[in-house]
């Protein structure tokens, strides 16, 4: 008896055909193009609140980037805006604080003075003090 033959070696078939590659699908979709300034309105903003007039003069520098890639630029309009605004509050509030100085420094002078030329005791911001705790400052 002969063995018989395997069907995959059939010699009246043509031999069988490898598995076919995988379609081709393409290149990926390209990533969007970045905005120009977007990355220094973030900065801005960020820098805004803790340096408001750097962040300020970024949040410039992205708009001015992105209007000339013709493109808004929300971030850095807020940036400008927020460094403004707590940029007048500083400066307000350097203002206020030179001069509540001033006007505490000039009555200790004053007392100081006073103290200098004999008193006992002297009245500072509405207390009563005397000379010998005034000059041992």
């Amino acid at each position: 008896m002969s063995t018989p033959v395997p069907p995959q070696f059939d010699p009246n078939q043509p031999p069988p055909q490898p598995p076919a590659a995988p379609a081709y699908t393409g290149a990926p979709a390209p990533a969007p193009a970045a905005q120009p300034g977007r990355t220094l309105g973030i900065v801005g903003l960020i820098l805004a609140f803790l340096l408001p007039v750097i962040g300020m003069i970024l949040g410039i520098v992205a708009v001015v980037q992105s209007k000339k890639a013709g493109a808004k630029n929300g971030l850095g309009v807020a940036a400008i805006i927020v460094g403004a605004v707590l940029t007048l509050f500083w400066i307000i509030g350097m203002i206020l604080f030179v001069t509540a100085m001033s006007a505490i420094g000039g009555s200790v002078l004053d007392a100081a003075e006073a103290c200098a030329n004999g008193a006992e005791s002297v009245e500072v911001a509405g207390q009563l003090i005397s000379c010998a705790d005034v000059l041992s400052q």
